[in-house]
């Protein structure tokens, strides 16, 4: 089983200043785990991770006692793209993203995919597919790329479990690909219920049933867990505090009822992230509910 004491429950966190500052901003929230941007999210060239940045980083990482931590790339990211700039640059981008978050010993990058609306759904899922087999080329870093669910407005790539099925498929041979970041606001926004059902052989236990015969569990590594400000369906990218939104704490119990209950991959008990991308207003509350939800679960 993961187990509940492998749900390691954390947020996004400043770098700002320097990577090495994120483990102290992540230890002040209370987390287990945390999520970076190494680089600008809205564009611009990251600050180099050289050997003297990785040593400071790891060593901050030790000070706080933190062993895993995960990376998001940039938000400009569109494999989609008509643009041959933005293409290849979203290619190089993804690719460097991975080689420094090695250097500083992320467990995961995730990415986003992008929008078809200037391709054509079919030419862009070929183009996104073949881009990524380029950032996967040759790499031997033990950092894994995810790809992350979509909440499915504009022409979104890899909105639906079927549409990740497609794009992972020619991917899984890499040694650099990981699997699959479940966002849970995203993946309810694009129509997949989360909510707590009564019985409960709905909600989480459904759509991670279907997330087992479309992808396969052995490919969901993390989850983004956010709330949603917006209804089932609505195809809108709108993060909420747990149990504010429309998933609603029932929802949430399921859904770490179903995480702390998967079966393990090949015997080995792997850390599962589950990182919050709310504001930080009351983002320590969020991390407060979530750990207590997950401690709280039948043994």
């Amino acid at each position: 089983m993961v187990g509940k004491d492998m749900l390691k429950i954390g947020c996004h966190v400043s770098a700002a200043g320097g990577v090495w500052n994120a483990p102290k901003n992540a230890a002040d929230l209370n987390c287990e785990t945390f999520q970076i941007f190494t680089r600008p999210p809205q564009g611009g060239k990251g600050a180099e991770i050289d050997d003297k940045t990785s040593a400071r980083f790891k060593a901050e990482m030790e000070n706080y006692r933190f062993k895993e931590f995960v990376v998001h790339t940039p938000y400009y990211i569109n494999f989609g793209s008509i643009e041959p700039r933005i293409y290849h640059g979203s290619i190089s981008v993804v690719r460097q993203e991975l080689e420094r978050s090695d250097k500083l010993g992320a467990l995961y990058v995730m990415t986003h995919l992008g929008s078809f609306k200037d391709l054509g759904e079919k030419d862009a899922f070929k183009q996104t597919k073949d881009g990524l087999k380029k950032v996967l080329e040759d790499y031997e870093g033990e950092t894994k790329l995810l790809l992350e669910i979509a909440a499915g407005g504009g022409n979104i790539i890899g909105d639906t479990f079927e549409e990740l099925a497609e794009i992972m498929e020619p991917l899984v041979k890499f040694k650099g690909f990981g699997g699959v970041c479940f966002d849970t606001q995203h993946a309810f926004a694009s129509g997949y219920d989360l909510r707590m059902a009564h019985p409960p052989t709905g909600g989480a236990v459904e759509v991670f049933s279907e997330f087992d015969k479309v992808i396969g569990l052995k490919h969901l590594k993390m989850s983004h867990i956010n709330d949603s400000k917006t209804p089932l369906g609505s195809r809108k990218d709108r993060h909420q505090h747990i149990g504010d939104g429309e998933i609603g704490v029932e929802g949430f119990k399921s859904i770490l009822e179903f995480f702390s209950q998967m079966s393990k991959v090949k015997g080995k008990m792997s850390p599962f992230p589950l990182i919050l991308e709310t504001e930080h207003d009351k983002v320590e509350a969020d991390i407060k509910l979530l750990k207590s939800l997950r401690d709280n679960l039948k043994k």
